[in-house]
């Protein structure tokens, strides 16, 4: 994503509980794990009215394709905490669509385990 919020040197211009108006959690009802799948709900490309530009910014990364939403919060460069309060205001308005991460699958495949350790093995 090109359009950062936040400057290299100073760190974030806008702190994270003025984008979520205070909130820390997503509503009771809305239960997002790191790894739900996140979707956009079709509709025209164009902006969508009533949202500010956090919400517009993140619902155009989902629109790029079905992700998990530890992704869609390393794209948009905020706080996990952020996003999901934020995809929880978007499933509100009807503009994504959130489903629960697939239970088995993936969960023992030896191949991504070992990219896994290896890569923490870069750090």
């Amino acid at each position: 994503m090109s359009d950062h919020w936040y400057e290299d040197e100073t760190g974030s211009m806008v702190r994270p509980y003025t984008v979520t108006q205070g909130r820390t959690r997503p509503a009771a009802e809305h239960h997002i794990d790191m790894m739900s799948q996140v979707t956009a709900i079709e509709q025209d490309d164009g902006p969508s009215p009533g949202l500010d530009h956090a919400r517009s910014s993140l619902l155009d990364l989902v629109r790029r394709g079905r992700r998990p939403v530890a992704e869609v919060a390393a794209d948009a460069d905020l706080p996990l905490t952020v996003v999901r309060v934020l995809l929880a205001d978007l499933v509100e308005a009807g503009l994504v669509r959130i489903s629960a991460p697939s239970a088995q699958r993936d969960k023992h495949d030896p191949t991504l385990l070992r990219e896994i350790a290896d890569r923490l093995r870069e750090l």
